[in-house]
């Protein structure tokens, strides 16, 4: 803020700031949802989009029917080893029953007991039958489970292989989606950029200037908030030449507002004094020299200095002689400070 404005100026540029700042973030908020619904102008995608509906369909029936196949394998599987588990038992115990019985025949040795012996050997081997028919049913239903897995492998492998071709193009689709999209917001923040641009060169010190800061600070807000977290990667390559592109431009403009600058302050110290001071703004000079700097050539002077009237970079009168009262007083001052004359023409270069 300059030393030179007023307090209440200075109280109203800072309100006009907020107004500035107020009025960005209003216009921030709108473009943050402009923006943000660009992107429902593209349709959303998935994978399964790109794949063959009726070769998916036909893959996941097939996957479907092999699970409920399964389900009712391992079902029947469960129970048949029950029933296995159920006739080695009953066979183990008719075993121990039978090799009691045969010792006890040997010791007694009674030839009526020979029929019961071929009952007993009858009924035992009928056990172990009915054992050995429940353990087929369990190799049996376990083959089945086995080829059952493998079927339902070739099954998900037919699908990843459908996905992954799906997955290759929806990955083209995306990319091409995410350009259009960039696009988009570009075709929108891009304009405003280029207004920020030309009000900051042409208007940013108009009476309505706190508007036209405001809209620099949402356009610029747009584009680099808004806009390049969207920025399309490919690698890194887009984003890369992007900041090189928008460097180089930035630099470029940089680089020549500097040498005008230069080229219009040489200028100007070829100028006389007395068209030098009046081409200076009251507020402007009286800026410069708060901070210890010439109000002509911008360089640092030592203002402190009482012997000390001119510049000794670009000449420019610093202090001179109040013809009325002869005090010493800033070139630059509207009026006298030792004695209130105007300072029009009742200041002179000192003698």
């Amino acid at each position: 803020m300059s030393k030179g404005l007023r307090f209440s100026e200075k109280w109203f540029q800072r309100g006009l700031w907020l107004i500035a700042l107020i009025f960005a973030g209003f216009l921030i908020g709108l473009g943050g949802l402009i923006v943000g619904d660009l992107p429902k102008v593209e349709r959303s995608i998935t994978p399964e989009q790109f794949i063959d509906p009726a070769q998916l369909a036909k893959v996941r029936a097939a996957i479907d029917a092999n699970e409920a196949q399964r389900k009712d394998a391992l079902d029947a599987s469960e129970q048949a080893e029950l029933s296995f588990t159920a006739a080695r038992n009953a066979t183990t115990s008719a075993r121990e029953t039978f090799a009691n019985w045969l010792a006890t025949r040997k010791a007694t040795a009674l030839p009526e007991q020979d029929q019961e012996l071929i009952a007993r050997t009858r009924a035992l081997d009928a056990l172990k039958a009915h054992e050995r028919s429940a353990q087929q049913a369990v190799e049996r239903l376990q083959q089945q489970n086995l080829t059952l897995q493998r079927e339902a492998e070739r099954h998900r492998q037919a699908l990843s292989k459908l996905q992954e071709g799906g997955q290759q193009a929806y990955e083209v689709a995306a990319r091409a989606q995410e350009l259009r999209v960039f696009l988009f917001r570009l075709a929108v923040t891009l304009p405003l950029l280029l207004i920020a641009a030309w009000l900051f060169v042409k208007k940013r010190k108009s009476t309505h200037w706190p508007f036209v800061w405001g809209f620099i600070f949402f356009a610029l807000f747009a584009f680099f908030v808004e806009l390049v977290p969207y920025l399309p990667n490919y690698g890194g390559y887009v984003r890369y030449i992007v900041g090189i592109v928008l460097t180089g431009l930035i630099g470029h403009y940089v680089i020549g507002a500097l040498q005008r600058y230069l080229a219009q302050q040489r200028l100007a110290e070829q100028k006389p004094d007395a068209l030098r001071r009046q081409a200076l703004s009251y507020d402007l000079a009286q800026a410069r020299l708060a901070k210890q700097i010439c109000p002509g050539c911008e360089r640092p002077v030592d203002l402190k200095d009482g012997g000390r009237n001119y510049c000794v970079h670009c000449g420019i009168c610093l202090f001179n002689d109040c013809v009325q009262c002869k005090t010493r007083k800033s070139a630059f001052g509207h009026f006298c400070q030792g004695c209130g004359t105007p300072a029009g023409d009742a200041g002179q270069a000192p003698a």
